[in-house]
């Protein structure tokens, strides 16, 4: 049997108050009668004494103790404990209860010897028996009202655990059972599902995590969208293009000659970079990507791999110019495939820097890390656009003209390669003025 949330806080919190209600009977029952039989000690102690001075003044009074029987059996009746009075050789003088009278006493318990002050002679012996105190003032007694009142209290207190209990339960199942239902309809496909609860605590962070997953679900949803529609762009375009071709071809249309013969090769070429780059970036996804790291001159591979642009940056009348310190540090990397990323920033500050601009690398070292930056003074990428710049398929460019949109997955590769190397790539751009791409390298030991 499922028991609902609300019935097992009810349980919990009367569980929780019966225990302090048993806890408190118990304790206090136990201090009750300790602190009742101390104070019934020390008023036993408190009469025996004035007991004793009573007599012994008496005796001191009346020289001996003639007529002390009658003065006995009144301080009985006054408090309600019976007294045997015995004289200096232990004969009995008096007894509040009159059945000792002239014999020896031979009490189980010792009494109180009397003398009279400043003085050592032993006047006599006083036994006083200890007082039997009333129903109303015994332990049990005086426990009972405590008792009752501890009962009512305890009831009072599992009725307002009651009302609290399900003003509780109403405050925090509300949220859980809306978080409940967005959690149904988030998984049956409905993205947009979010949880509006303004609370603090627990419970608060709790809406503001499920809102935050549903906000990146949505996201994700939306790129494996596009990315879906990209891939079949990008694959529909040349094999449409050799389609065409070889239709062509078939039909008589066009001679399989060298031209194209050469058309349908840059087509293939095409397609099988294109899926090179999709296998690549789901090794990289996946941790599975080999890496050959080791020492490596981060200098001298920024110059090789610069030059290799040079030819395209100057067709375009672009200046690509360097900035590195007289020294660097060498860097644990694999140099095939930094020299990868940074050809990759290369041809995309190259693709989206107009004539006559300029794109500058520069390299310093911060710390245990050597930091990599391609800056060109291109057309920059929009504010809104930025967070998803590193996305799988995500171009700027919606017209996906390969001219400036690319596969769009050259800068996705990018950072899952810095990653792989345990460094973090970043960027930074304004509309119109240019973008800064960073990467960062670890520092070989």
């Amino acid at each position: 049997m499922i028991y609902s949330l609300r019935f097992r806080l009810l349980v919990a919190f009367t569980f929780a108050i019966l225990v302090a209600i048993g806890a408190t009977f118990f304790f206090v029952g136990l201090a009750t009668r300790s602190e009742i039989r101390q104070f019934e000690e020390r008023a036993h102690q408190l009469h025996t004494i004035r007991v004793e001075r009573i007599l012994s003044h008496y005796y001191y009074d009346h020289g001996g103790w003639t007529g002390v029987q009658p003065f006995v059996e009144q301080m009985e009746v006054l408090h309600g404990q019976r007294i045997v009075l015995t004289d200096a050789t232990g004969v009995v003088v008096a007894d509040s209860q009159g059945n000792l009278l002239g014999e020896q006493y031979h009490p189980d318990s010792p009494g109180k010897t009397l003398s009279l002050p400043e003085e050592d002679d032993v006047l006599g012996t006083v036994y006083i028996s200890p007082r039997t105190p009333p129903d109303f003032l015994s332990p049990q007694g005086l426990f009972k009202p405590i008792s009752r009142f501890l009962l009512w209290g305890s009831l009072v207190a599992v009725a307002a655990a009651l009302v609290i209990t399900f003003f509780l339960s109403w405050r925090i199942l509300a949220p859980v059972k809306a978080l409940t239902l967005a959690a149904k309809r988030l998984g049956k496909g409905d993205f947009s599902q979010r949880v509006q609860f303004k609370g603090s605590g627990e419970v608060g962070e709790l809406a503001q995590a499920f809102n935050s997953m549903a906000g990146d679900l949505e996201r994700a949803e939306q790129l494996q969208r596009n990315m879906v529609a990209d891939v079949a762009h990008e694959l529909r375009t040349p094999l449409s293009n050799i389609r065409g071709y070889l239709e062509a071809v078939r039909d008589d249309v066009i001679k399989p000659d060298a031209d194209t013969i050469r058309s349908l090769d840059e087509e293939a070429a095409l397609l099988s970079r294109l899926v090179d780059d999709l296998q690549e970036l789901s090794l990289a996804e996946a941790g599975e990507l080999k890496l050959v790291c080791q020492s490596e001159n981060i200098s001298e591979l920024i110059k090789q791999t610069v030059s290799a642009v040079q030819t395209q940056a100057a067709a375009k009348g672009l200046s690509v110019s360097i900035d590195l310190p007289d020294k660097l540090p060498a860097v644990n990397i694999d140099s095939h495939r930094i020299s990868q990323v940074l050809r990759s920033l290369l041809d995309n500050a190259v693709a989206h820097t107009a004539k006559g601009g300029n794109i500058t690398v520069i390299a310093r070292q911060q710390n245990n890390w050597v930091q990599v930056t391609v800056s060109d003074t291109g057309e920059g990428i929009p504010t809104k656009d930025l967070p998803n710049i590193f996305e799988r398929l995500y171009r700027v460019d919606k017209s996906r003209a390969r001219a400036t949109g690319g596969s769009g997955l050259g800068l996705t590769i990018a950072k899952r390669l810095i990653e792989a190397h345990g460094g973090k790539i970043e960027v930074q751009s304004e509309l119109g003025k240019g973008s800064h791409f960073t990467f960062s390298l670890p520092v070989s030991e």
